[in-house]
């Protein structure tokens, strides 16, 4: 029988909140780690975007939240302010839901805000602080907000964290806790980096690793090898071959990115791009853009995999596929959400063969496409042409060692042992033929 959230022993405020949430059923990772969030222990949850990570902490911590308590209970970070506010989001939803808005208090603390208006309405302490740490500690320094009294610390997304450079500042504003604090860790990796991390602040924590479903079976996958052409002529080729309401199209790194954004606005496209290289502003600018619908392509790096959220993304294009497999899942986990179909297209180079068959190992199916013309054509798979390549030349080593090397050297030998190769090249390939049948 499937657990239910009756189980987890919520206060009746929250079971109606979750009721009207229109939650059934807990997701795998909830069901793991909402009962020791409970007790008060320890966690790292790893797991992918979209496993509801969010609500299994917020619906924990709501229901234990003491309303009568005026001081900062909880802290939040996230790597972005765009995951900061997405939280934040969740969590006003919650306090409304639970008609709770004059008593239950939340506060977004993130860059590019009025801090001045911000230490204000810090004067009546929150509890809940949900924010990205340098803003956090920012504020604490300033001594506008004392964040001793809390009793949790959640660091959402802490391999991007890690990648951004904010676990520095995650360190920080842990000196500033209590040593006993409940700490929260979710990622969807667990680099070297962050195990270091975990030791200094974890006593024998509860690790739950939520296995990757790679991709939902309304998602296809397609491979298109790049051979002697640039990324932008081929993904050119691709806008004529498909009609996206929003394609992502991921590069690797901010310097490929601005490359492939600059020739595809060349070539006509309408293309925005998202990189962790802009200013607060014109992120927020962008982003803007996109939920108006100003553009159907968006060039970004892996930031805009995790650390944004952008709806209604119809295809995902990787100019460059990534080094890791989970890299890849995040980023073609920006389509095909919430049952909707998707589309990803990857350019593939000889390098990028490795990480093709280890996700071919783990079950992903990847269709061969070539595109010209704004046309798509069947293709061979990179195995079926690796093999092609193998028997080709096994035949050619083989029908070399039938030939019959001359003991004295005459005027146009090589021509005469070429041509014997040659033949005997066509009488190997019959006799190949002919046992295939």
């Amino acid at each position: 029988m499937k657990n239910t959230f009756n189980s987890f022993s919520f206060t009746t405020i929250m079971n109606e909140v979750i009721d009207k949430l229109g939650f059934t059923q807990p997701t795998e990772i909830q069901q793991e780690v909402i009962p020791a969030i409970q007790k008060g222990k320890s966690v790292i949850g790893q797991s992918h975007t979209g496993s509801g990570k969010t609500h299994a902490f917020l619906l924990p911590l709501f229901s234990q939240l003491k309303e009568e308590r005026k001081e900062v209970q909880y802290i939040i970070t996230a790597p972005t302010r765009e995951l900061a506010t997405q939280i934040y989001n969740e969590a006003k939803k919650i306090i409304k839901l639970a008609d709770k808005e004059q008593v239950w208090k939340a506060k977004l603390l993130v860059g590019g805000t009025d801090k001045q208006k911000m230490m204000e309405k810090l004067k009546e302490p929150p509890h809940f602080i949900i924010g990205t740490p340098g803003r956090i500690l920012d504020l604490v320094k300033e001594e506008a907000i004392t964040i001793y009294s809390a009793e949790s610390f959640v660091i959402d997304e802490a391999d991007l964290m890690l990648d951004l450079g904010f676990i520095d500042e995650v360190d920080q504003l842990l000196i500033r806790c209590k040593k006993d604090i409940q700490l929260m860790v979710f990622s969807a990796t667990i680099p070297q980096r962050l195990e270091h991390f975990f030791k200094k602040y974890l006593e024998n924590p509860l690790h739950v690793k939520i296995a990757n479903e790679l991709s939902p079976e309304t998602m296809e996958h397609r491979l298109i090898a790049v051979k002697h052409r640039e990324e932008d002529e081929v993904i050119f080729d691709i806008s004529k071959a498909i009609n996206p309401y929003l394609a992502i199209i991921f590069t690797n790194g901010k310097e490929n990115a601005n490359k492939l954004h600059a020739s595809l606005i060349e070539k006509g496209l309408n293309v925005g791009i998202i990189h962790g290289g802009l200013t607060p502003r014109e992120r927020k600018r962008v982003l803007k853009e996109i939920q108006n619908l100003r553009y159907q392509y968006i060039v970004a790096t892996d930031l805009a995999s995790r650390g944004i959220d952008i709806k209604g993304v119809s295809h995902v294009i990787n100019a460059q596929l990534p080094k890791e497999e989970e890299f890849y899942v995040h980023r073609v986990g920006r389509t095909a959400r919430a049952g909707m179909e998707g589309t990803a297209v990857s350019l593939y180079r000889e390098e990028d063969l490795k990480l093709i068959q280890k996700l071919e190992q783990k079950g992903l199916q990847f269709v061969f496409y070539d595109v010209r013309n704004g046309q798509w054509k069947d293709a061979k798979s990179w195995n079926e042409r690796s093999l092609r390549t193998k028997t080709s030349t096994d035949i050619e080593k083989e029908a070399w060692k039938q030939v019959r090397k001359p003991k004295k050297v005459k005027p146009g030998y090589k021509k005469k042992m070429k041509q014997q190769q040659e033949s005997n090249k066509r009488k190997l390939k019959k006799k190949t033929n002919y046992r295939k049948k």
